[in-house]
């Protein structure tokens, strides 16, 4: 695992049902009061990895925003629970107690894969506050701008690799005790275009299994349950959302590549999307400083920063 990462991170205390959990995070404005005077940039990570995705566009990143990410419950080196009911509505949860913590009211979003969703989720929210307020009132706290990247936008464009729909079969808890680190590359050689490094998988992998973290996965993956649930909810906060939204998409991922962009581009009027070609399903991972000029001109765009 990367070291540094590691270190430089903090736990919090999330309490649900009368028990608190420890959730990993990292903030930029550690330590550094000069950070806090940027706008702050929420970084939520996918599924099966952990915040650690965003390491390569970090640095770069924080050169205009205060960074703020976690590993979700269940992922990195968070709590893994394994009587415990996930959803992406309690992942928003937990990113709303953070962002309490810190006293933090107005963000921007850059998310991936099962990020997507829990980023939707608190896009849905806001919608919710805003039709609570008169139509002239301002909303104090909000998210100013979202950026997503390869993730199930849509269920019926969502194209499952074999082991998620093997996870989320009855028999997911049984067929997860012979999940192996070989299974898991090949998974990732399937979804992505370009080549991973042995280094980051193996600490992907080792991630995974700390904590026992692949015993949750069956529970996990029931986002997907979820995404069909809450269709109506989660598309209709893309189609709705009243600030600057992008979607950056590595356009070779078979499970939310080519295929679900056409549908994003059928739903989402005035849509701002940024092709990625060759790029599979972890766009920040296999072409990180492509993913960077995108956000960035698009954050410049918005005049949210200034390059």
């Amino acid at each position: 695992m990367n070291a540094q990462w590691l270190d430089l991170g903090s736990f919090f205390s999330y309490r649900k049902n009368e028990i608190d959990y420890q959730i990993f995070y990292r903030d930029s404005a550690k330590g550094i009061l000069q950070e806090t005077n940027k706008p702050t940039l929420l970084l939520i990570h996918g599924f099966p990895t952990a915040s650690i995705d965003w390491q390569h566009i970090w640095n770069d990143l924080n050169k205009h925003f205060r960074l703020l990410t976690l590993d979700m419950i269940g992922f990195g080196l968070s709590d893994k629970p394994q009587d415990y009911t996930y959803s992406i509505h309690d992942q928003a949860d937990i990113f709303q107690a953070l962002l309490n913590n810190l006293d933090i009211s107005n963000y921007h979003i850059l998310a991936h894969d099962y990020g997507d969703t829990v980023a939707q989720e608190l896009l849905a929210r806001q919608l919710d506050r805003e039709k609570l307020e008169s139509s002239n009132s301002l909303i104090d706290g909000k998210i100013r701008s979202t950026i997503l990247l390869n993730g199930g936008l849509f269920p019926e464009t969502h194209r499952p690799v074999l082991m998620q729909k093997l996870l989320i079969s009855p028999l997911g808890s049984l067929l997860i005790k012979l999940y192996s680190y070989k299974k898991f590359k090949k998974t990732f050689s399937t979804i992505c275009s370009q080549p991973i490094p042995e280094e980051e998988l193996s600490a992907y992998w080792e991630l995974l299994q700390y904590n026992n973290g692949t015993k949750v996965m069956p529970k996990l993956i029931r986002y997907m349950k979820e995404r069909k649930q809450y269709r109506t909810r989660w598309v209709g906060a893309l189609e709705k959302v009243n600030t600057p939204l992008r979607l950056i998409d590595g356009l070779a991922d078979p499970i939310s590549g080519l295929h679900m962009v056409e549908r994003y581009k059928q739903l989402i009027e005035n849509y701002d999307v940024v092709e990625l070609k060759e790029v599979g399903h972890y766009p920040q991972v296999e072409a990180p400083q492509e993913v960077l000029s995108a956000a960035l001109e698009f954050w410049q765009k918005q005049r949210i920063i200034v390059l």
